[in-house]
């Protein structure tokens, strides 16, 4: 997806499989981005050959995280795919195992249709917060994705990352200076970790989707500092969305917020319309940008700011999913899923207590 005046490559959160890249073809070819339009439509699949070398850097050889006794994480062994009940509607992609891509136009509600939101954002909210309570040393992540998974299809929905683009997991769980897109798999959690679950769930026809960092055990000032301002950062962007705001100041708020700590902003992965579909228009920035675009009443999005300690250039593995620090710093991510209203804007994400 292409702003008209921010041209630079970038990744769409949470699933967007399609990428952005350097080359040599007119973009407006490239992506049959319309220069009288705010936004293109992104052409390429996460098949195209060589895409995501193009993109990122491939994992690096360390073992040891520069400057840190703790360990680079390395992937763990993947339990097989897990099934959900026939009866449980399934968003479209499932059956092409195809990533759609980006959505034209906003997701734009009626009454109805704010109903079914608020329920798939409540759910997601629910799950994510019984998530976090599983967060200890010594359990796998692989146990969480079991454990989101059980309780999303217990309650007549689907993980939507499910067969998403060839996701093979319900939930992703991003460890330390994983940016994003974590696979669980076998690797338990150990003291001192921080970890990122990122839900969404597909309910009745809707999309919620919303994500956390948690701490792990006994976490030292550095990471738990990192995971507090990101948080801040996500509260501070949600405070000034209203009708007619523009989107940029949502990247400009959080950005001014990550630089009183000197704290990186992750560029590569945006947040982005929800509802009908798992991505909509339209791009949401978390950086300092002169996208145009305003938001309007009764329309969902999703904000996801994802901020570093140290480099906030993203490096993928061989699975062409996980993506960290390519210094290995720690990385952290905080989303909710919000409604545009009269007066401001309405967290559909948000977990009672």
């Amino acid at each position: 997806m292409v702003g008209a005046s921010s041209l630079q490559p970038r990744m769409i959160s949470s699933f967007v499989g399609d990428r952005l890249v350097q080359s040599r073809q007119p973009l407006s070819q490239l992506f049959n981005y319309n220069p009288g339009c705010q936004h293109g439509s992104m052409q390429l699949s996460r098949t195209f050959s060589g895409l995501t070398n193009l993109l990122f850097n491939r994992r690096s050889n360390l073992e040891e995280v520069p400057n840190s006794k703790r360990k680079c994480l390395r992937p763990g062994k993947l339990s097989p795919r897990r099934l959900v009940p026939n009866h449980i509607q399934r968003p479209p992609y499932v059956k092409t195992r195809m990533a759609p891509g980006i959505a034209s136009g906003p997701e734009v509600h009626d009454l109805k249709g704010i109903e079914c939101m608020r329920a798939s954002g409540r759910l997601a909210a629910q799950v994510l917060n019984y998530a976090g309570t599983l967060v200890k040393p010594g359990i796998t992540t692989d146990e969480i994705d079991q454990a989101v998974h059980q309780m999303i299809i217990d309650n007549g929905a689907y993980p939507s990352p499910l067969g998403y683009g060839g996701f093979p997991k319900s939930v992703c769980t991003s460890v330390n200076e994983c940016i994003c897109h974590g696979i669980p798999d076998s690797r338990p959690l150990e003291d001192g970790d921080i970890i990122n679950i990122d839900v969404t769930v597909y309910l009745n026809g809707c999309h919620g989707d919303t994500s956390a960092t948690f701490l792990c055990g006994d976490v030292d000032e550095e990471a738990s500092n990192l995971v507090k301002v990101t948080k801040e950062c996500l509260d501070k962007a949600i405070s000034i969305c209203a009708p007619g705001v523009e989107f940029k100041k949502i990247g400009k708020t959080i950005h001014d917020h990550a630089d009183k700590f000197r704290y990186g902003v992750v560029r590569q992965f945006v947040g982005h319309g929800v509802g009908r579909v798992f991505h909509a228009d339209p791009v949401v920035l978390h950086f300092r940008n002169n996208d145009g675009g305003c938001m309007v009443l009764n329309q969902t999005f999703t904000i996801e700011p994802m901020l570093t300690i140290g480099s906030i250039n993203p490096e993928m593995w061989d699975d062409n999913w996980t993506v960290v620090t390519s210094d290995g710093s720690l990385s952290a991510q905080f989303e909710h899923t919000i409604l545009i209203t009269e007066d401001g804007a309405e967290i559909l994400t948000h977990c009672e207590d």
